[in-house]
């Protein structure tokens, strides 16, 4: 789903949801993949707009799973170390959203070059 407004957030939130419920997680940790969604896409809209974010669930080993992936190809993130720290922030909010995202997911990875946009996954498995 592509990312370029507020409206889209919301959407992008929902669907995620919706898809968490269909796999098999409880309403809490729907609840968690929506957050993380958000965050992600908030990111894209300050950051990097406009972007994507795609949601798919996953089968590896007899586990259900569903992975996040947010992509744009805005400026990229000049320090990804300094970024995943809980309180920076370049735009005066919080400095929660990709560090508070690595905590909620079992997988994250951040790919971003400057100038080349940014490439996050993260993902979440269905406990046995």
């Amino acid at each position: 789903m592509r990312i370029r407004c507020d409206a889209d957030i919301v959407q992008a939130r929902q669907r995620g949801r919706a898809l968490a419920l269909r796999v098999g997680f409880g309403p809490t940790v729907s609840t968690l993949v929506a957050t993380a969604i958000s965050e992600l896409a908030r990111n894209i809209l300050l950051y990097a707009s406009p972007g994507e974010i795609v949601v798919q669930s996953l089968e590896r080993n007899g586990h259900s799973g569903l992975s996040i992936l947010a992509r744009d190809q805005g400026p990229g993130i000049p320090d990804i170390r300094q970024a995943m720290q809980d309180g920076y922030s370049t735009s005066r909010r919080l400095g929660l959203g990709l560090p508070g995202v690595q905590r909620l997911m079992d997988e994250f990875e951040v790919d971003s070059k400057p100038g080349a946009g940014t490439t996050i996954r993260a993902t979440i498995w269905k406990q046995s």
